[in-house]
């Protein structure tokens, strides 16, 4: 038996690595950096390789990894290629463990792709999480953008992340959290887009710097702040379709249903805080009316005083 490598993508597909099947879950045609490394690292997949006859090795990042990954693996494993078993795991660093049976291995990729409790539910509010494969070839157009922009900078932050936002006009619907490094930091709003208006026709110049859960609905900030702690924290993107009844401040005692898909993105800085970004696009019935050119003059400010403080 000849040196095999394949990957199981995050719906549990098998693909090699460089075919086209592969760089279309991966959501990028040309990649120009480690894509098989990035895609086990950043967006769960699992890499499968037969060593020499003599070792299967399973390399994956655990805290990405999508249950129908993991059981594409334990199928697989159903008939043992090899009599050895390595896993190679990402933790803080790169782990390896040898195992002498596909029970045990099974055992211990189960053990070890335990997801931790998400963010809170709420009866207002709902995030139904998406995958990246339907990010690449469904999402809105300034979703795509911003997560491929997001992975050709390897997740750090610096002005060009702007500058490409504004010259896509993708500001608008762009928010920023900065995350502090403890359990205790909430989430402080950086910048927000003149077209992210579901909190009040003027909260993109009043909100910044004030936490992000005491936005005029105390319980959708509460709410939505957990997923910028949780995304910080883990270090990965996260994808939702978003149904909220929000109270809108200048409107009606009832709260307004609204419907938006997002994209949180995780940055790393200079210092140690995390500024997360979420792109949205509005899913609502009625369409939104495009910002005011008020409003995009305001948010181009804000960016650029973000950038100076960065």
């Amino acid at each position: 038996m000849e040196q095999l490598t394949v990957l199981v993508t995050s719906e549990g597909r098998w693909v090699l690595p460089g075919s086209d099947d592969f760089l279309a879950a991966l959501g990028d045609p040309n990649p120009d950096y480690d894509a098989v490394g990035f895609a086990v690292r950043n967006l769960g997949f699992i890499k499968y390789q037969i060593l020499d006859r003599l070792v299967t090795e399973i390399e994956l990042h655990p805290r990405n990894v999508a249950l129908p990954a993991l059981l594409a693996i334990e199928h697989q494993l159903e008939e043992p290629p090899t009599k050895l078993f390595r896993i190679k795991h990402l933790d803080t660093e790169w782990r390896s463990e040898i195992f002498a049976s596909p029970e045990h291995t099974v055992a211990r990729l189960r053990e070890l792709c335990v997801q931790p409790p998400g963010p809170p539910r709420s009866d207002r509010f709902v995030a139904e999480l998406k995958d990246h494969d339907a990010l690449s070839r469904q999402a809105a157009p300034p979703l795509r953008l911003m997560a491929q922009k997001w992975r050709t900078s390897f997740g750090s932050f610096d002005s060009s992340v702007i500058s490409f936002a504004m010259e896509r006009n993708l500001l608008p619907r762009i928010m920023i959290a900065g995350v502090g490094p403890r359990a205790s930091d909430d989430p402080v709003f950086r910048f927000i887009g003149g077209g992210l208006t579901a909190m009040g026709d003027s909260y993109h110049f009043e909100g910044i710097g004030n936490r992000v859960c005491n936005v005029p609905d105390r319980d959708y900030g509460e709410w939505v702040a957990e997923f910028y702690k949780a995304v910080a924290t883990s270090g990965q993107p996260r994808y939702d379709i978003v149904t909220a009844t929000i109270r809108d401040p200048a409107g009606p005692e009832e709260p307004r249903p609204i419907r938006y898909e997002r994209l949180l993105l995780p940055w790393k800085t200079g210092s140690d805080e995390v500024l997360v970004t979420l792109a949205s696009k509005r899913l609502s019935p009625s369409p939104e009316p495009e910002p005011e050119f008020a409003k995009l003059v305001g948010g181009a400010r804000s960016a650029r005083k973000l950038v100076k403080s960065s």
